[in-house]
């Protein structure tokens, strides 16, 4: 699908953009492909590597730690809704949970 719904956001990949209440939040191309791939596999584990090789082609340390910072970025925009949570599973990968 293009949107998704987390929580009380709507997330529109095709337009990169998050839709809470009346505020839309504009993504980049990296964030909207890593939170489509958090989405689609929501309360499941995305494993580190399979992201890094799906959205940046590499996983080397350097791009790691790139995603790291996307990862930051995604957390910070979706603490509008307290019911998302991205969390880490230590040394393995993501997990996108609504509760």
């Amino acid at each position: 699908p293009d949107v998704f719904e987390l929580g009380d956001i709507k997330f529109d990949h095709r337009n990169m953009i998050l839709y809470h209440m009346q505020e839309e939040y504009t993504l980049t191309r990296k964030e909207s492909a890593l939170l489509k791939l958090l989405a689609e596999n929501m309360g499941q584990l995305v494993e580190r590597d399979y992201a890094l090789e799906k959205i940046w082609g590499s996983s080397d340390y350097f791009i790691g730690r790139s995603m790291d910072v996307f990862i930051a970025k995604l957390r910070k925009m979706l603490k509008i809704d307290p019911k998302i949570m991205i969390t880490n599973v230590h040394g393995t990968g993501f997990k996108l949970e609504v509760k």
